[in-house]
């Protein structure tokens, strides 16, 4: 047969697969999102999340040091609050000695080295469980600004290298850097849940968190899942007001915005490979459906493949191991 071209060729061995892999996966490329519980000694499994667990400060606190010598460098922190700490205006998120802020400033000392990410919304801490203020059954977007903004300053001054605003509120990125800076936090870097979708993916997490809303849903401020343009207006408007990252959340549905908005800035597209992808991988891996490590590694290269440069994942730690096991 007189076939010139012969793509197979390239595909004869793993040695020449290597030479013209495309895209290539490493550890520290991941963040590594916690549960923080309030206790000592203690941990909680999240049921619908086999193997991630809600961790008290001190466990926490082991288990950055163990992913940290895996290669993990960057963690994002979700506080799991009692609900008595919780009112309309998350006013538990500015105290100093609380469980979220206090863990913060515990991560620094001891481990300088690791990247810590904070989340800045107020479902956290809201009585309402909303990311917003409300009022009348209403979430109302320039009274959450100032509440967001406080909450940015004062996770920077427990220490934190990211905040990230998951909110979804108009102008939060604009009023949250030009807080930083009047604090002289202008080295506080901002990634944006720029293209945050009201996605069913999220029910795992909000079980981890107990935040899920008391009434209604987040459509009137998460995006539509049937919207891709208007996730290109959020990237530009997030970049113009001084976000550092732009991140699309979740990640297996929407490679397509992924894909768009690496093709549209120079800022680092970040993916959130959410609890629920997660959680459907470990239920038919469970059953013997699939071979969980196998379609675990295919994810997340092909979050990488589609133009993230970093990928929040619940399989960073697991990956990680898995990553250092084949060096050997």
């Amino acid at each position: 047969m007189n076939i010139p071209h012969r793509p197979r060729r390239n595909r004869k061995s793993e040695a020449i697969r290597g030479l013209v892999r495309e895209t290539r996966l490493s550890v520290s490329e991941l963040i590594f999102p916690l549960f923080l519980i309030d206790g000592q000694n203690k941990q909680t499994e999240v049921s619908s999340m086999p193997g991630i667990f809600r961790l008290s400060s001190d466990l926490m606190l082991r288990e950055i040091e163990a992913c940290l010598k895996l290669g993990i460098s960057t963690f994002d922190i979700f506080p799991n609050l009692d609900e008595q700490l919780k009112d309309k205006t998350a006013s538990e998120s500015l105290n100093e000695n609380g469980l979220y802020l206090r863990t913060i400033r515990e991560i620094k000392k001891e481990f300088p080295e690791a990247v810590v990410m904070t989340d800045v919304a107020m479902d956290p801490y809201s009585s309402d469980g909303h990311d917003g203020f409300v009022k009348e059954g209403r979430i109302l977007n320039d009274e959450t600004l100032e509440i967001l903004a406080k909450m940015a300053v004062a996770q920077a001054q427990a220490g934190a290298d990211i905040v990230g605003p998951s909110d979804m509120m108009d102008g939060r990125v604009g009023c949250i850097r030009e807080a930083l800076d009047e604090y002289g936090f202008n080295e506080v870097s901002i990634m944006s849940y720029t293209a945050k979708y009201a996605s069913a993916f999220y029910g795992p997490f909000r079980d981890a968190l107990e935040s899920a809303p008391r009434f209604g849903d987040k459509k009137t401020y998460q995006m539509d899942p049937a919207n891709a343009r208007e996730a290109l207006l959020e990237a530009s408007l997030d970049e113009a007001e001084g976000a550092d990252f732009l991140m699309v959340k979740p990640a297996l549905s929407y490679m397509d915005i992924i894909k768009s908005l690496s093709e549209q800035t120079s800022l680092p597209i970040a993916a959130y490979n959410v609890s629920g992808e997660y959680a459907m991988v470990k239920a038919a891996a469970a059953k013997g459906w699939i071979d969980g490590d196998r379609i675990r590694d295919e994810i997340l290269l092909s979050i990488r493949r589609a133009g993230a440069s970093v990928i929040l994942t619940y399989f960073a730690k697991e990956y990680a191991i898995a990553a250092q096991a084949r060096t050997f």
